[in-house]
């Protein structure tokens, strides 16, 4: 904490601090260096057609704490340390300047620019800061071990080697003999050695009770809050602190030291946290060099098998185009072939012709002459498609090799996220439960790429887990679970790559009973609601239904119904229902509710619109109805006024039920929840 032990203006350790209005402390030699004339810090005022002086005060007071001016100007210091406690003050520019005129000094502190105006003495007039002043001394006595000097030598620069218990004196040796001779009166004094002499003075000053200044009878016993000065209780009567707030020392301290403990407890959490974490990161920088190392590995590995596929792809292509050339040699003897086959029939038949051409006798040449006429004529015209003057394949290679996607894909090859991300950790401090409600805070893990999280419950018994959220936020909130439960939580995080571990469980209670209103969300439009939505009255003649916020489907829940006002005998029904239930209609006449409707004199249970068990017993104005929902073993009866009223009204409830009534115009009912179930139901919460 040594930064906290130093001067913000000199950056040394304080020299007897003072405090300043706004909170901060300067070393009084600091103080007295930055003060100057209270004119100086004084805003410039601006003439009128008559002459006056006018300040501005918006402009020239934007952070003035005007109440301040008018209660401290007999303190000795003005200050505007306390911009929020603005009240409205006629003429307030009047009051400040006229309190600045007994105002000689002025300081700016340093921090917050906040002003403070003073009296002759200056910074000598602000009080000095005690607590710092002896936690500095207690810190350089235990880690500086600073020498104590002798006060009585005019350099102050020797070392003191005794002290006076009765003078409260230090003494170097020399002073000592001349000073304080053993002899006389001085030979009873009691001499010691400083460090025990610092601890001696330390304990008188610590258990000194302080006396008023100005009633030096009086203890400092009361603290102004307006002044910030301790006074005592006659101070506290006259004219000066007459109408500050004035509170008694003792019981301000230890409220104000609880409040800096609450808070000091809230801080040291999340410190823990905070070292916690920097844990977490001095572990993760040790393990970088061996996942950089395989890493490294990995990347060269790929880098390696991606050349080994481009070697075997070289491979396949040399073989393909070692196989075109084959194929291309092939096709171009074959045509060779064929073409020098036709050549020599073509010729034969040039060479027979011109030996008959050479026959002399007549009648022979004309055997056969038409025939070879035939023939030639035959051979001449199918020559050019038999002998096919075009080659049939080129002897070019057409293809060409596209490496350019390949190329380019290389060059822009890159790392991205590959792994899965890391395991997410539940923050307890931002976990809740809140009637049948629980909310959950996670964080992702450090450095992870996170596409969504899964959060998963269990079924508030130990049972198995259930997925309650899919999405990318870090918190949940999930409704309508069972009363009095307790349950685990856990979730994990997922991308491309794969999904996390799961985090570690948390556990949280749902309350034990259930508080809830009437939802005007769900309710017949013809329902009025006040008392924040526990009372309702209805503006039509005839019934209509309003349902509670919550629903049931375990456990043991009784809550009461309170007739406020109750008119022309008519019949409100209480009892139970389905969400989807009619609300036009009296609760019980269809399938979905479980009632008791009763007036003046009796009741009848009533579900499907059927009629039972008629009881004696009716209401009236400020009568309590109580509806015990024993879903454990699924029924439901009633009270009246803390008594049962008739038998079990319904048995083998099954499923999710919402408390819920209906009444008319004629009728006006309030809520209370939160209630335990009456010691005489005999039941057992499951």
């Amino acid at each position: 904490m040594e930064e906290e032990l130093k001067c913000p203006l000199c950056r040394k350790v304080y020299t007897k601090p003072v405090l300043f209005p706004c909170y901060h402390s300067f070393c009084m030699a600091c103080a007295v260096g930055i003060q100057q004339p209270a004119q100086q810090l004084i805003p410039q005022t601006t003439g009128t057609d008559e002459g006056t002086q006018v300040i501005n005060e918006t402009v020239d007071f934007p952070e003035i704490d005007k109440l301040s001016i008018v209660s401290e100007t007999d303190s000795g210091v003005v200050c505007n340390s306390r911009p929020s406690s603005y009240v409205s003050t006629p003429s307030i520019s009047n009051i400040f300047t006229q309190s600045l005129q007994t105002c000689t000094f002025g300081i700016k502190c340093p921090i917050c620019h906040k002003s403070v105006f003073l009296d002759d003495t200056g910074a000598q007039s602000l009080p000095p800061n005690k607590v710092l002043e002896a936690i500095v001394d207690k810190y350089y006595n235990q880690h500086k071990h600073d020498e104590v000097k002798c006060e009585m030598c005019e350099d102050g620069s020797t070392d003191a080697t005794t002290m006076c218990k009765q003078c409260e004196v230090f003494y170097c040796d020399k002073c000592r003999d001349s000073c304080h001779p053993p002899r006389g009166p001085l030979a009873k004094h009691n001499l010691v050695d400083p460090t025990q002499g610092k601890n001696i003075l330390r304990t008188k000053n610590k258990n000194k009770e302080v006396k008023c200044a100005e009633h030096g009878d009086e203890q400092l016993s009361m603290y102004c809050v307006v002044c910030k000065i301790p006074v005592c209780f006659t101070c506290a009567q006259d004219g000066r602190h007459l109408s500050h707030d004035v509170q008694a020392l003792g019981a301000l301290c230890k409220s104000q030291k609880n409040e800096l403990s609450q808070n000091l407890q809230t801080l040291s959490e999340k410190a823990k946290s905070g070292t916690e974490f920097i844990q977490r990161l001095k572990s993760m920088t040790e393990s970088v060099n061996g996942n950089c190392v395989e890493f490294e590995t990995t990347v060269a590995a790929q880098c390696d098998a991606l050349i080994e596929t481009i070697k075997q792809r070289k491979q396949e292509l040399l073989e393909s185009v070692k196989t075109e050339k084959e194929n291309k040699i092939c096709v171009l003897k074959e045509q060779v072939s064929d073409c020098t086959s036709l050549l020599q029939r073509t010729t034969g038949l040039l060479q027979f012709c011109i030996e008959v051409l050479k026959e002399s006798n007549p009648t022979s040449y004309l055997q056969v002459s038409s025939g070879l006429i035939e023939r030639v004529s035959h051979a001449q015209a199918n020559f050019y498609k038999e002998m096919e003057l075009a080659p049939r394949v080129s002897p070019e290679f057409e293809l060409t090799l596209d490496n350019s996607p390949v190329i380019q894909a290389i060059q822009t090859m890159n790392f991205f996220q590959m792994k899965a991300p890391g395991q997410p950790f539940i923050i307890p401090e931002e976990c809740s439960a809140e009637n049948n409600s629980i909310t959950i805070a996670w964080q992702n893990y450090l450095g992870s790429i996170v596409e969504a999280y899964t959060l998963e419950l269990d079924d508030g018994n130990e049972g198995d887990f259930r997925v309650v959220y899919v999405g990318r936020e870090t918190i949940c909130t999930v409704d309508g679970l069972h009363f009095n439960s307790i349950y685990n939580a856990r979730v994990k995080a997922h991308n491309h790559a794969g999904e996390s571990q799961y985090s570690d469980l948390v556990s949280l209670q749902t309350a034990e009973v259930a508080w809830f209103t009437f939802d005007p969300v769900t309710t017949h439009p013809d329902i009025l609601f006040s008392n924040d939505n526990l009372s309702i009255l209805c503006n039509s003649f005839d019934h209509r239904v309003a349902l509670g916020t919550v629903g049931f489907s375990k456990g043991i829940h009784y809550w009461e119904v309170v007739i406020d006002r109750y008119d022309s005998h008519t019949d409100p029904s209480i009892g139970i229902a389905r969400f989807d239930v009619d609300k036009n209609l009296m609760l019980g006449k269809d399938d979905k509710a479980w009632s008791m409707y009763i007036d003046y004199q009796r009741s009848w249970f009533i579900h499907m619109d059927e009629h039972t068990n008629r009881t004696d017993g009716g209401i009236k104005r400020s009568t309590v109805i109580g509806c015990l929902l024993d879903l454990g073993h699924h029924t439901l009866s009633y009270y009246i006024d803390d008594e049962p009223h008739g038998p079990i009204a319904f048995t083998d409830l099954h499923g999710v039920f919402f408390p819920a009534v209906s009444i008319n115009r004629n009728v006006q009912v309030s809520l209370r929840t939160g209630l335990e179930p009456p010691v005489d139901s005999g039941s057992e919460e499951e």
